[in-house]
């Protein structure tokens, strides 16, 4: 496993998780502003990790696998203290599930078709729904010290999710494509 900027910034995320989990866990105010503040700085190494392995010529393979797997454990560890929380509750309980759902199958379809070379290489759309999804959990984490945030977070949620159930079927019909493709000889 090389040690090099992206990978640094990638496990960085990863470690810093449950200090940030245990800090939205603490339900107050004054802990949202800093789980808030950590959160943000997390979110913006998941762009910066991959800037710099393109920018410095210092993508690997532990980088390529670990990234998508850090980005899942970051956004599903978040939602589900959020739920627990109830901070996310009732219907928008169902955005939460299509996330899960579609972060579940997308892993599954690469994992299927990794062994046969084929991928599915990451879209602008699914970029654009990463971006909301990050921004809805940014709002949702600072709901207990902005009451404004939870209904934008709220809202922001929905969005992720219709994008990420878009993108989710852009991915399994490809997936099912390459299937029939990989069956048919």
């Amino acid at each position: 496993m090389p040690l090099n900027i992206p990978n640094i910034l990638t496990l960085a995320r990863i470690l810093t998780l449950p200090l940030l989990l245990w800090m939205i866990y603490q339900d107050s105010a004054a802990w949202a502003l800093w789980a808030f503040a950590l959160y943000t700085l997390s979110a913006i190494t998941d762009y910066f990790d991959g800037y710099f392995a393109r920018k410095l010529n210092q993508t690997t393979a532990f980088g390529t696998f670990i990234d998508p797997i850090a980005d899942k454990i970051f956004v599903l560890g978040v939602l589900l203290v959020l739920v627990d929380l109830a901070t996310i509750n009732g219907l928008w309980l169902i955005a939460v599930l299509i996330i899960i759902m579609r972060e579940l199958l997308v892993s599954g379809l690469r994992e299927f078709l990794g062994p046969h070379n084929i991928k599915l290489p990451v879209t602008q759309l699914a970029k654009w729904k990463t971006t909301i999804q990050m921004v809805a959990l940014a709002l949702l984490i600072l709901a207990p010290s902005l009451s404004i945030a939870l209904l934008a977070g709220q809202i922001t949620l929905l969005v992720a999710a219709l994008l990420t159930f878009i993108t989710g079927t852009q991915y399994l019909v490809s997936g099912l494509k390459a299937m029939k493709d990989i069956d048919s000889k």
